[in-house]
């Protein structure tokens, strides 16, 4: 086993194999009404029953690593460098650091490094991605127009 967290590289072929198996049993028991299975160690074994929404988030977590993919949890209150905050955007961290000082992005400084909450962030993005969805809806919506007219027109 790597000492190494997951967040910093990718899950071995028996992590992708373990994980594929835990994320197959557990999706079958996953219902309404939680999470319910069985820890054994050392002869004792212990019951547990995860609600529905925690369940699912244990789900997911094992669905990623399944698909070999590194895994990174962000707490909502977190502070983030420029660095963490970039790459949780998917963007350069150059081009994160000119967003923050165009006002698109909340930030405070530590010092000369500038942190960014997790919260605004994640606010950032999902407004980010409803603008993106409500483009492409749009264009859509116009290619649709486009060829109705065309095809009335022929």
């Amino acid at each position: 086993m790597s000492e190494q967290a997951l967040s910093e590289r990718p899950p071995t072929e028996n992590e992708v194999r373990q994980a594929s198996e835990a994320a197959r049993a557990l999706a079958t028991a996953l219902t309404p009404q939680g999470l319910p299975f069985s820890v054994s160690r050392n002869g004792d074994v212990t019951e547990v029953e995860l609600p529905p929404a925690l369940g699912q988030l244990v789900l997911d977590v094992l669905t990623h690593v399944a698909r070999g993919e590194m895994v990174t949890f962000v707490p909502y209150g977190a502070e983030l460098t420029t660095k963490e905050a970039a790459d949780l955007l998917n963007v350069s961290r150059p081009f994160l650091v000119s967003m923050l000082e165009e006002g698109r992005i909340a930030f405070h400084k530590v010092g000369s490094h500038r942190r960014v909450r997790a919260c605004d962030l994640l606010a950032f993005r999902n407004a980010r991605d409803a603008e993106r969805a409500a483009a492409l809806d749009e264009l859509q919506r116009l290619g649709q127009e486009f060829d109705a007219k065309e095809s009335g027109g022929n």
